[in-house]
């Protein structure tokens, strides 16, 4: 696994990823694991792409991904994947849209353990009641959320 750190506007970023395509990024840059190599250039248009998506002149994301999980979890981060730049939807409207099998807990726990925030826009979901937790807090939730609604102030 290669791996690169850097910073951002929202803080220092880890991304990690092979050749099938991206692994991780996490917020904490202490997650490095044991066997991975310090790869900045392999990983130079992934970081190109965060920082361009940080700085509000980025929606999308091309660069390849390949997060570990379940066949549940995939399901989960590839409808994840679907909801609109900008827009947000429940976690009951999530798991509605993925069928009468899949219970909101199924949802909230694919959302916890997904390996690529940002890349597979878990901020995007939020509880009937608010924003509701995020694993890099809901301060940065909520500046996730103000950047796609086009707050500048948020960059």
């Amino acid at each position: 696994m290669r791996f690169t750190t850097f910073s951002s506007p929202f803080g220092e970023l880890l991304l990690a990823g092979d050749d099938a395509g991206l692994r991780h990024l996490s917020f904490d840059i202490e997650r490095i694991e044991a066997g991975w190599e310090r790869d900045d250039a392999a990983l130079t248009r992934a970081r190109d792409e965060v920082l361009g998506y940080l700085a509000g002149r980025r929606r999308q994301f091309s660069v390849d991904i390949a997060p570990v999980g379940g066949e549940a979890q995939r399901a989960v981060w590839a409808a994840v994947r679907r909801i609109p730049y900008g827009t947000t939807r429940t976690y009951g409207e999530l798991a509605r849209r993925l069928g009468d099998d899949v219970a909101v807990i199924s949802v909230t726990r694919a959302v916890a353990a997904n390996p690529l925030p940002l890349l597979v826009p878990c901020h995007r979901l939020v509880t009937a009641g608010g924003p509701g937790s995020w694993p890099g807090g809901v301060a940065l939730k909520r500046r996730l959320l103000a950047l796609e609604a086009g707050d500048a102030a948020a960059r």
